[in-house]
Parts: C-alpha cells; structure tokens; sequence
C-alpha cells in the first residue's frame, strides 16, 4: 500500500513538474514576445529617427493621442486611419465619453474640430459632416470614408451610416480631415473616421453596464476581453431601446461587435472582425419650418383627419397603384425601418524580412433594408466585398529613414433594390412597384506613398492614388396610367470613371513643443447610381453629361505641446471643388436631374485646445474646446427653376453652400479627483453652440443657431481599485428647442410673376425639419468581474 502510494505520490509530483515547466514555458514564452515587442517597437523607433521624427499631434485632453505602449504586436504595416503622418488628424478617446450617456456617435465625434453633427432620420441616427463634407446628405455619411478598426464600413457606393453600431463599443476615434483620396480612394473629399473598439487586454474580464433615461431609454451592454502578447479578443453586445420625443419616433437595436487579432508565429499575425447590427426603427415625418415652430415635437398627430395644427403627414394612394390619395400621419402610415447590417472581415500580415511587411485584407459587408419611410417604400439587398494588399517596408533613402508603401484594391457592390406606392395599410402596406434597380458599383487601383526624414526635424511625405471607377445599372419605372396598360421605361446606365489624387506634405518640429505643417490633397467622388436615369434635358436615360466631383486642398497648421498640461492644434485650410453635384430643373414640364456645380470654394479654420489651468492646486481640473469655421460658397453655378410656363437661370454665385454650418463650438470645463478617498468622483459641464445655416441655394431661408448645455457626474475610480463606476448626466439642460436637422430644399417661382418666391413662401416647404432632443436625464453604473 505504501509503495502504491509513494507511486501515485511520485507520479503526481512528476505530473505537476510538467505542468509546472509547460506553464513556465509558455510564461517564458509570452516574457520573450513581450521583450520582443518592445523590442521591435525600439528598432523602429530609432529606424524612423524618432529623435527627430515629429511627436504626436496635439491634441485637447479629451482627444488625447492614441496609445503608444501596446505589448501586442498589431501591426508593422503602414496605418490606414491611426498614428499617421501627412495629415490632419485629430484622436478622442475613450476618456471623453465613457462617463456619458453616449446615445449616439454624436457624442463622441463632436469633441473633435472639424466636425459638426446633425440629427439623421429618427432620434438614432446621426449626421456627420468633416468640413461641410456631408452637408447636403439627411442622414448616414457620404463624400466622407469610414472604417472601424482599419476596416472599411463605407459601402462602394460612397454611403456609411453612424447608427450601425453603439459608442460603448469604442476605446476611441480618429478624425482625419482634408481631401485624402490618395489614401482612402473614392468618395474621401472630406477625409475619414476611424472607431476603435477596445482591447482584450484593457478589459481583462467582464465590463458590463445599464444606462437609463428619459423618453424611454435602457441600454444594457457587456464587452468580454482577454489580451497578452500572442492574442487579444474583445466581444461586445449591446441591446438600446428608447423612445423619440417626438411623436411616433423610436427604436430597438441590437449589436455585436467583435475583434479577435493573433501572432501566429514570429512573422505572421491575422485579425478577425464581426459588425452585426439590427434594428427597427419609428419614424415621424420631416417638417416644413412653420410647421416644426407651431408643433416641434408632432404632438397630437395620431390621425390625419383630428391632427393638431402643425401636424406633418404624406399623401397615399388608396389602392396603392393609382387614382384617389389620402393624407396619412407617421403614426397611421407606421413609417419605420427595418435594417440589418453584417460585416465580416479578415487582416493577414507577414514579415517579408525584418523591415518588410505584407497585409492583406479582404471585408465582406451586407446590408439589407426595409424601409417604409415615406410615400415611396423601399427595400433592398445590398452585398459589398472589399479586398487590399499592400506592402510597407522601412528604411533608407540617401541616408534618410525612410518609409515606404503600395498597394492594391478592389471593392463591389451588388445593388438589388426596389421602391413601391404606399399604401393605407401601416407598416406593411407596399403596393405597386414604381421602379427597381439592379447593377453594380466596382472600384479598383493602386495607392503608393513615402514618408522620408529630410532632417532631425523635417519630415516629408507625398503620395498617389489611382483609381477605375465602373457604374453598370439598370432601372425598371412602373407607371399606371387610369384605365390603361401598366406602363415600364427600361434605361440602362453605364459609366466609367478615371480618378487620379496626389498629395504632398512637409512636417517641421520647429522646437520640442512646436510641430508645423503645410500639406496639398486632393479628393474625388463618383456619382451614385441613382444619379445617372435623368438626363440633362430632363427627359428619362442615361445622364451621360455627369461628372465626378473633385476638389484640391490646402491645409497649414501647427501643434503646440507643453508638457501635460496644455496642448493646442490651428489648422486653416482652403479648398477649391469642382462638379460638385446637385439637383437641377431642366425646365418646364421637364424632370429634375443631377448636375455638376462647376466650381465653388470651401475654406476655414480649425481649433482645439486641452489646458490644466491650475495643475499644482487643482490637478483634476481641465478645460477642453474645439471650435470649427466654415466658410463655403459657389464662385461658378447658374441655377434653373421653373414654375408654370415660367423657366429662370439665376446666377448663385458668392452664395453661401445650404447646409454647411458656419460656426460650431464645444467647450467643457471639468474636474476629476485624480487621489485620496474621493478619487474618480467628477463632473463637467459642456457648452454646445451652432450657427445658423441656410438651407437653400438662394440664402433665403436660414436655420435659427441653437446654445445646448450639458452638465454631468460620475465615479470613475483608478484601475485596480472599486469595480463599479457611476454617472448622472443632464442632456439640454435649459430644454432649448431647437432645429435637430434640416434637409436642403429647393427654391421657387412664383407661377404668375416668375419671381423668386421669398423665405415666407419656403417656410412651408415640407421635409426639411427634425427637432432636437429636449431636456433628457440620463444615469448608467457599469462594473467589472
């Protein structure tokens, strides 16, 4: 018995020794990759002169720079969208907005200068326009390219939407601003935005969290991580539901949002990426101004025939193919969406030799919609596969550190839509088909790029992109003349598209704490399909004459950086477009089409600043602002409108472009106790200003300006300390009501005289109006495990 058990004894000893050394094996292992990292880190320091190299741009506290220490090794590659060089780019993270309602990306990219947010359709979703960049657009983003984790979330056809995912997602958020398709391709006349999900490794467990607040809102979420120097993961889930203020406004959504990244051996590493996205929608309809200032918020609009005054409503055929219409509110029509996204994306990079890596990533990205929005529902499958492989290698040019980029891409989307007459039946009510559009949208090219340290202090950078740009679709119209045969108009469209976009930039650290630089872009945008069955003498075909819109920038800027208690970025710019693209009358009885603005001018100024006043009193106070001037105006359009059998061109140069936002400022002013037993307890209060804004081609009719204040406290303790966190948070604290959105309308003739009707008459215009969001208490607690 006692030999058995000394056996057993040493056979456990025996075991556990294994264990033991296979344990501290793969500790020594993941040691080594850790020393590695850091090594590898240092090497390409010093290969890139980082002692003359420029430091990270300047940025406000709250839009700090993204980290530098990761263990992990993510990437050797060239960046698409974070630590770059050669452009204007402003990062906020995590810090700005984890103690904050976060309802909407609004809250997080409004801290960056640059930007200006508006209201989408339905209290979810957001416009986001980069330098005026999305001003005409009523909802998602257009002539603006967005990724997530270096993953592209810009579908081919140009169109992003920011209510795709929930902002408790992202660890932070790259604003990169000015013309930049030499690096982004098709559609980045503003530039891009990069979301950054959290790490694995800062998570280290369970995050999980409860928001709540007025008009119905409840947002659960968890975010589960694990990360060390050979993997990291992090998987997020959310479900938000709330209630609009305005009448028949709403939404339940859900989200996944998942990236997995692996060394796979010493040169090798992969990411994975999952976006799932579903959502169902309410929507009330846009107002016309008088309407949204006798009944902002659509009370009493339950049925058309008892509405209050000021009630929207849209007209509906009776049995939805022709004849008798009917008017219907939102809420008797239902209107809604109904959508689901699915992303799926794949990252493979593989070190040629210690200075050489390829990257390879391929992205897979379907949308599918269900929209009865309006008088006209639409559905639609739109399925979008993206594919790049590039090459960055760092070293030398002529004794110069040098680093050095091309690459590859291809990206398609298939467009399978279809659009009906509404019917009085809610929701589900689609009657006949009005038109259908199948074809496709396919993009391919080349991008090559240099960065060279000229000095210790002088850093150059110049690149190219060349692109083929192919639209191939067809649209079916249906019409349904009373007592006749339906009638179908088949038009066919296909264009191509050549677009070339170089850019040049010089970076100078004039001293430690100055950072300047001066940088020329150019940009390019295709037109979309939906574009092209109208031609230019108004009559149905392929509107051959359309133009891609293109536009060259200047930006001259500097970075100010002294020590951690204040930095500051200025940057000006000013940048000449080309063929922008707008609706046009080509005369009377005649269809409207598309057309290109031969010239016009965007320029403006750009601040934002992050200060610690009093840092040996006061140490947890901050002052954090941004400050955007937008100044954008036609120097070359002649406008046609009709009215009757009156036909007008009038002259819109010097007219300032609808839609842009001159003025918009964010200014918040906080503490946070940074030690002692009340560390993490803190608070701010934040100003939001917006200018008025016209929203015709005439400068008639203008938006009024809007002063939003929000105040908010929380308990966000150090790391390592008390696992719950806490916030309390005051959205509109004054309850001011203002113009959430407004959508660009068209001017008018008076039928009898033939002039231009004033802005009485376009106060009436409907579809323009959302209100904003009124008064609206928030609380949220999150806890770690």
């Amino acid at each position: 018995m006692s030999k058995l058990f000394v056996s057993a004894a040493i056979s456990a000893v025996l075991s556990a020794s294994a264990v033991h050394a296979q344990t501290a094996s793969a500790d020594r292992r993941a040691e080594l990759l850790r020393q590695r990292a850091a090594i590898d880190a240092e090497l390409a320091t010093l290969d890139h002169a980082a002692v003359a190299a420029p430091p990270p741009a300047a940025v406000p506290a709250s839009a700090s720079a993204a980290p530098t220490d990761e263990i992990f090794v993510t990437s050797k590659a060239l960046s698409l969208t974070t630590r770059i060089s050669g452009q204007t780019v402003t990062t906020v993270d995590a810090a700005a907005f984890r103690n904050t309602p976060a309802t909407t990306i609004a809250d997080i990219v409004r801290l960056s200068p640059g930007i200006a947010v508006t209201q989408g359709n339905g209290p979810r979703d957001v416009s986001v326009s980069v330098r005026g960049s999305n001003a005409r657009n009523s909802f998602g983003a257009r002539n603006l390219q967005v990724f997530e984790d270096d993953f592209p979330v810009t579908q081919p056809d140009g169109l992003a939407r920011f209510d795709l995912t929930d902002p408790h997602a992202y660890g932070a958020v790259d604003v990169v601003r000015g013309p930049s398709s030499a690096r982004y391709g098709n559609y980045a006349l503003g530039g891009a935005v990069n979301f950054r999900t959290r790490a694995g490794r800062d998570i280290q467990g369970i995050e999980a969290g409860f928001d709540i607040g007025g008009d119905g809102f409840a947002n659960l979420y968890a975010t589960v991580g694990d990360g060390n120097a050979v993997h990291d993961v992090a998987v997020f889930g959310s479900y938000v539901r709330g209630d609009g203020a305005t009448g028949h406004t709403g939404y339940e959504t859900g989200t996944l949002n998942a990236l997995a990244r692996f060394e796979l051996g010493p040169r090798d590493r992969v990411a994975v990426k999952l976006i799932y996205n579903e959502g169902d929608f309410r929507l009330s309809t846009r107002l016309s101004y008088n309407q949204y200032l006798a009944n902002p918020y659509q009370q009493g609009c339950k049925a058309a025939a008892t509405a209050a005054p000021g009630c929207g409503t849209i007209s509906v055929l009776v049995n939805g193919v022709n004849g008798a219409r009917i008017a219907q509110t939102a809420d008797e029509g239902d209107l809604a969406r109904n959508d689901r996204r699915t992303i799926v994306g794949t990252r493979y990079e593989h070190d040629l030799g210690p200075n050489t890596t390829w990257r390879t990533q391929a992205t897979f990205d379907a949308r599918v919609v269900n929209q009865p929005t309006s008088a006209t529902p639409f559905k639609g499958t739109l399925n979008s596969y993206n594919l790049t492989s590039d090459i960055t290698s760092h070293g030398t040019i002529g004794g110069m550190a040098a680093t050095s980029f091309v690459g590859l891409f291809y990206n398609y989307l298939d467009n399978q839509s279809f659009s009906f007459n509404k019917t009085p039946a809610g929701r589900n009510g689609f009657g006949a088909l009005t038109q259908t559009v199948f074809g496709d949208v396919r993009n391919m090219g080349l991008r090559a790029r240099e960065e060279l340290q000229l000095t210790t202090r002088l850093q150059a950078i110049a690149g190219i992109g060349a692109e083929r740009s192919i639209l191939n679709v067809r649209q079916t119209a249906y019409s349904y003349p009373l007592g006749a045969t339906p009638l179908l108009a088949f038009i066919p469209a296909e264009r191509h598209f050549t677009n070339v976009a170089p850019e040049a930039a010089l970076f100078w650290q004039a001293v430690d704490a100055v950072r300047l630089h001066a940088r020329v872009g150019t940009g390019y945008g295709i037109p979309q399909a939906g574009n092209l069955f109208v031609t230019a003498a108004g009559v149905a075909g392929n509107n051959r004459s359309l133009k891609a819109q293109r536009n060259t920038g200047i930006d001259i800027g500097a970075q100010v950086t002294l020590g951690r208690n204040f930095t500051a970025e200025l940057t000006g710019y000013q940048e000449w477009f080309t063929n922008e693209l707008v609706s046009q009358s080509a005369g009377v009885n005649l269809l409207a089409y598309t057309t290109n603005v031969p010239r016009s001018v965007h320029r403006g100024i750009e601040l934002g600043f992050g200060w610690r006043p009093l840092p040996g009193v006061l140490p947890g106070a901050k002052l954090d602002a941004s400050y955007s001037y937008n100044d954008q105006y036609y120097t070359d359009f002649q406008e046609r409108l009709t009215a009757g059998s009156i036909s007008r061109l009038l002259d819109r140069r010097g007219k300032a472009i609808p839609g842009v936002i001159p003025h918009f400022v964010n200014i918040r002013a906080g503490y946070d106790q940074p030690a002692g037993p009340l560390a993490g307890v803190g608070g701010f209060a934040e100003l939001t200003y917006r200018d008025r804004f016209f929203v015709d081609n005439s400068n008639l009719l203008a938006m009024p300006s809007a002063t939003l204040v929000n105040v908010n406290l929380h308990y966000d303790p150090p790391r390592g300390t008390r696992r719950l966190r806490f916030y309390a948070s005051v959205q509109n604290l004054f309850d001011v009501i203002t113009v959430g959105s407004a959508s660009v309308i068209a001017n008018s003739l008076n039928a009898a005289t033939g002039a231009e009707n004033p802005a009485s008459v376009l106060a009436n215009t409907t579809g323009s109006v959302y209100a904003g969001q009124p008064r609206t208490v928030y609380a949220g607690v999150k806890a770690r495990f």
